[in-house]
């Protein structure tokens, strides 16, 4: 599991460092307007652009750690097997959306935009840049969730 915990580690700083940027671009973004009372034209979109990363490698770091949002009705009223049970069920759900929706439609997403030649308007950056971070981040959270799915057999194969 030492994986799992340095890709943790990895994506927590990842998330700081997109922050940073994000929170230089509208510092920047605002003091070029205040300031020189003129904005910079790359501000708001790099800051947009950060959102969207900071949001998908954010919740691939909450997948990693499987402390995503959950309703725990059910379960609280189950055998422990039987929650082992329903989480492996929901980690199997889990990868199979993220397969389909991420990875598949993220690369048909970043290939469309590069056969496209769809470039950002201030940054003039190629939105298959942009857009990559779905399917990467697919990947990610499918290989965290066959670990959580593993982690659960073996224990469901230890006497409770």
């Amino acid at each position: 599991m030492k994986i799992r915990k340095r890709l943790n580690i990895f994506l927590e700083w990842l998330v700081v460092i997109l922050i940073a940027i994000m929170l230089f671009s509208v510092l920047w973004g605002v003091a070029t307007r205040y300031i020189f009372a003129d904005q910079s034209s790359w501000t708001d979109e790099l800051a947009r652009f950060m959102l969207i990363w900071v949001s998908m490698v954010g919740a691939t770091y909450v997948a990693g750690k499987n402390e995503h949002i959950a309703i725990d009705l059910l379960p609280a009223s189950m055998s422990e097997k039987k929650k082992i049970k329903m989480d492996i069920i929901a980690f199997v759900l889990i990868a199979v959306f993220v397969m389909a929706v991420f990875v598949i439609g993220g690369l048909r997403y970043v290939y469309i935009s590069f056969h496209l030649g769809q470039t950002s308007a201030a940054l003039g950056l190629p939105m298959g840049y942009v857009y990559s971070i779905l399917p990467v981040c697919g990947v990610i959270i499918i290989y965290f969730k066959f670990l959580s799915i593993w982690e659960a057999k073996k224990l469901l194969k230890k006497p409770i």
